[in-house]
């Protein structure tokens, strides 16, 4: 008990919390800091869901991280807040992937996780397919919506109960089915839900769901809060009509942290040394950028999100999207890192046009976190 006690006072937490659009390195950072600090450790997933795309690299080891926190190659395991959405189907499917790689994921998912389900996946690739919104196709704004704006909720907790979840399941593709009205959609649809369904059951048949409060955390003595896409994105603050369903400012991660009693805070914010965006939207300064060493980008052309978009830094967007995460975290320490600086060799960031001053500024000069150094 006194054990407990001592490790409740020490704990700390660090926030990762993209300046951008995404793609700035968040999983590169939860690496980095996984790395720093070996005693009890646990990422913890502040916003976003299967659609991340958190690229690690140890060595000759790489992983894409989506369902699973970034510091899955370092044995660190994972929680998803109430803030994200999670799909059994790609859990199972990238668990299989690291397998390969002899890596056992340890995932835990808060009781009131948002569940994506066939029917949410469904529904969001026959409306992206319709207006072109720059989704990634993977279900996140639908089940998002679906869980915040109507009777139709499906939670972490409902996987735990195989005659309720059916139920649920089946009321859920009723409340697609009565938003369409075209016979060619309702096929385009139907298709898609029957394919997902049959992976559906199967995965939560073969996952073992670890359904844990949010005090399990006083367990750890380092959470590392992992979040998702960019300020720019963010549901409340990003540039609309092309933003994200959820908070991808540090506002969940801070939350949390009060909730659990954590005082010993840190905000880490990665921006890439070029600007970027891969969806629909506006960006300012897009231009070619002339890059090297960019072959392990895992930002490329896709079916939903079609072309990854480059351009110079712009620091009055960054200097933006500090001033809204400052909403959320005045007087908490705040460390800047760049990254990607080895595509551009001769590149230099202009700190002194940043409005906010920082404790730390880390650089980073490949995908493994080794080459992170600090300046500052």
């Amino acid at each position: 008990m006194l054990q407990k006690f001592y490790l409740e006072i020490l704990m700390n937490a660090k926030i990762i919390v993209d300046l951008g659009f995404g793609d700035s390195g968040k999983g590169i950072t939860t690496d980095f800091l996984c790395k720093q600090n070996h005693l009890s450790n646990i990422v913890v997933r502040l916003s976003g869901g299967q659609q991340a795309g958190h690229n690690v690299k140890i060595d000759n080891i790489s992983h894409v991280h989506s369902n699973y926190g970034s510091g899955t190659l370092r044995g660190v395991p994972t929680y998803f807040s109430e803030h994200c959405t999670v799909y059994p189907v790609t859990m199972l499917r990238e668990k299989v992937v690291l397998h390969k790689i002899d890596i056992d994921p340890i995932l835990y998912i808060h009781p009131l996780v948002n569940v994506t389900t066939p029917g949410d996946i469904a529904y969001n690739r026959l409306t992206e397919k319709k207006l072109g919104h720059g989704s990634c196709g993977l279900g996140v704004g639908a089940t998002m919506n679906r869980n915040i704006n109507t009777g139709y909720k499906l939670f972490g907790i409902d996987l735990t109960n195989t005659i309720i979840l059916e139920q649920k399941l089946k009321a859920i593709y009723d409340y697609y089915i009565g938003l369409i009205d075209n016979e060619e959609e309702i096929c385009f649809f139907n298709d898609i839900f029957v394919k997902e369904l049959d992976m559906f059951n199967f995965s939560v048949e073969k996952l073992n769901i670890n359904i844990k409060s949010y005090e399990f955390l006083k367990n750890f003595y380092n959470i590392i809060f992992e979040g998702s896409q960019g300020i720019l994105l963010d549901m409340d603050h990003g540039i609309f009509p092309n933003v994200t369903y959820s908070n991808t400012t540090s506002k969940n991660a801070l939350q949390i942290c009060k909730k659990i009693g954590i005082t010993d805070i840190e905000i880490f914010y990665p921006t890439r040394c070029y600007h970027t965006r891969h969806g629909s939207g506006w960006m300012s300064n897009q231009k070619d950028v002339k890059l090297i060493n960019n072959q392990d980008e895992i930002n490329i052309f896709n079916e939903w999100q079609k072309d990854f978009k480059i351009g110079e830094v712009d620091y009055d967007l960054l200097n933006y999207a500090l001033s809204i995460d400052n909403i959320y975290s005045e007087g908490i320490t705040k460390n800047l890192v760049v990254t990607c600086l080895d595509q551009r060799p001769d590149f230099k960031f202009d700190y002194d046009s940043l409005s906010t001053n920082f404790n730390h500024i880390y650089e980073s000069y490949s995908p493994d976190s080794k080459d992170f150094k600090l300046i500052f």
